[in-house]
């Protein structure tokens, strides 16, 4: 490995540590649940499998090829591997992040798709879907994750948590933030006795996901939109 790659791989790392960390600090993880990866160049760096957050260090580091072959580290990486894989394997993702979020949890259990009652739902590119329940680390989970994925950037695992990709760790992250969010204002909103929350249509949403495409600051310009 050239200086180059090694300076890349290193700072790979840093950048999954403390995604994973901050995971735990905003409460989307308990003790060693959840995941975060990232790819870099042929290596897909990986949260190792049951060791806390706080403890992950340099001599932690964990990678492995897109095949799964472990090519760094010595420490078994996390149990949802598969998962991080498929989502490499059938998507431009660079970044994943997996976590086992209060709110998104319970919406899980509660419904197919997640209500669509705010915009944010757009910022993953429509109305977020529920992969059906299969256990853990399994090619089954995978699998079901993947079809709730189709033309979306997140989705929820029924009874596990949530699974979202980005360009970036930030990026990832901050779709698992704002489909925590979402599943929060959701629940709080059909808390209310006698009333049902409205709900955004599918049209609405579209228009959100276009307008989201000319999002942020332009390359060389000074304003913002």
């Amino acid at each position: 490995m050239s200086d180059r790659e090694h300076g890349a791989i290193a700072r790979g790392w840093e950048a999954v540590v403390a995604a994973a960390r901050r995971t735990a600090a905003e409460g989307l993880v308990v003790g060693t649940s959840g995941n975060v990866s990232l790819r870099v160049g042929d290596t897909v760096l990986v949260t190792p499998s049951g060791v806390p957050y706080d403890r992950l260090g340099p001599e932690e580091l964990t990678g492995v090829d897109p095949e799964g072959n472990q090519t760094l580290g010595t420490l078994a990486p996390t149990s949802e591997l598969p998962l991080h894989l498929a989502v490499y394997r059938n998507t431009d993702a660079r970044a994943v992040v997996h976590t086992h979020a209060v709110h998104a949890t319970a919406v899980s259990t509660l419904v197919t798709e997640v209500p669509p009652v705010h915009y944010a739902a757009a910022m993953l590119g429509g109305t977020v879907r529920v992969a059906p329940y299969a256990r853990y680390g399994t090619p089954e989970l995978a699998a079901n994750m993947l079809t709730a994925l189709r033309g979306r950037t997140g989705c929820l695992l029924a009874n596990h948590g949530t699974v979202t990709y980005g360009a970036t760790l930030d990026e990832a992250y901050d779709r698992t933030a704002q489909l925590e969010w979402l599943c929060h204002v959701w629940l709080t909103a059909s808390a209310v006795p006698g009333r049902t929350p409205a709900l955004l249509s599918e049209d609405r949403l579209s228009e959100v996901v276009e307008a989201l495409k000319g999002y942020g600051q332009r390359r060389g310009g000074t304003g913002t939109r």
